[in-house]
């Protein structure tokens, strides 16, 4: 078990200072343009970690439209960017290998269940999901606060009523200032770190310090991919959730591209990239999911079986 201390500051929080690079609006639009070239060069893979996204997001939808919690529909949605780069951790694995010539495959994501700095990533991802149940709880006060005691019971007078009343517009402006705080909190606190970790292991308190530094030296080129994800996530976001499929792993693949460009490379202290022999695909309760993703596989592939990374070619 990893020690606390290994957790929060990694094995090297005194010898491997972490350098913040300046960056600009051209290096956030090369990383998207290079991302979107990761999901094209990986196509079956990404589409899949986004097919889950799209899912969930359908999901949200039914699950909030029982119980009189409408209001919650779109804050789950938004929130949910918040969480995002936490379960984009294995595109990232996907890209980092991509860039040094190696083969990427959808097993690859899961090296990421090997990583030594898998309880700091773990630790993060549970700093954002605490983000997002304020977000939410905050969205449900504010409904409450405006709302209480006659709210809306269905679908078509809730979206009425939030756009020709007084009380909607104030839901809409004082409820965007709310998420656009919680949005800009998430964004800072995890534009560079969660890449960070995969990559180098420094722990949960230096990569969120190197996260926040990349964020106030480089506030123009963060504001801008702060607005880049969000019109992405709002295009994807309005054919039912469905262009999330598509959106989520090109901007997983492209956070992971503008991290290269915040954070100065420290080839010895890099995690090294490990044979793929992933443990974790011969889960009996996962074989299901397994069989799925290579009948994906093979149906890209047509009749030629993908090649097996674990056997050299000849």
């Amino acid at each position: 078990m990893a020690s606390a201390f290994h957790v929060y500051f990694g094995p090297d929080a005194l010898t491997a200072p972490i350098r913040v690079n300046k960056i600009g609006s051209q290096d956030c639009f090369d990383a998207l343009r290079e991302g979107l070239d990761d999901f094209l060069a990986m196509p079956t893979h990404a589409v899949f970690v986004g097919v889950f996204y799209a899912l969930a997001g359908i999901a949200i939808v039914f699950l909030t439209s029982f119980g009189n919690a409408l209001h919650l529909v779109f804050p789950l949605a938004a929130g949910f960017a918040l969480i995002g780069p936490f379960f984009a951790v294995g595109l990232y694995e996907m890209s980092r290998r991509r860039e040094r010539g190696l083969h990427a495959s959808w097993r690859d994501a899961f090296a990421v269940t090997r990583s030594p700095a898998l309880p700091s990533i773990l630790a993060l991802g549970l700093l954002l999901l605490a983000i997002f149940a304020a977000w939410i709880g905050a969205a449900h006060l504010l409904y409450a606060r405006l709302y209480d005691p006659d709210p809306p019971a269905a679908f078509l007078p809730f979206v009425s009523d939030v756009l020709t009343t007084g009380r909607g517009w104030r839901l809409i402006v004082f409820g965007g200032a709310i998420g656009f705080g919680f949005a800009a909190l998430a964004l800072c606190l995890s534009v560079v770190s969660l890449p960070l970790l995969l990559d180098r292991d420094v722990g949960l308190v230096p990569a969120i310090g190197a996260s926040l530094r990349a964020a106030r030296e480089n506030p123009e080129a963060v504001a801008l991919w702060g607005m880049i994800v969000a019109a992405a996530l709002i295009l994807g976001s309005l054919p039912l959730f469905i262009g999330l499929a598509v959106v989520m792993p090109v901007l997983g693949h492209a956070t992971w591209r503008l991290y290269r460009r915040a954070i100065a490379r420290d080839p010895t202290h890099e995690v090294p990239i490990e044979d793929p022999k992933l443990d974790v695909t011969r889960n009996p309760a996962l074989q299901v999911v397994w069989i799925f993703l290579d009948a994906l596989v093979y149906l890209r592939h047509g009749r030629e079986s993908p090649p097996d990374p674990k056997v050299p070619p000849e």
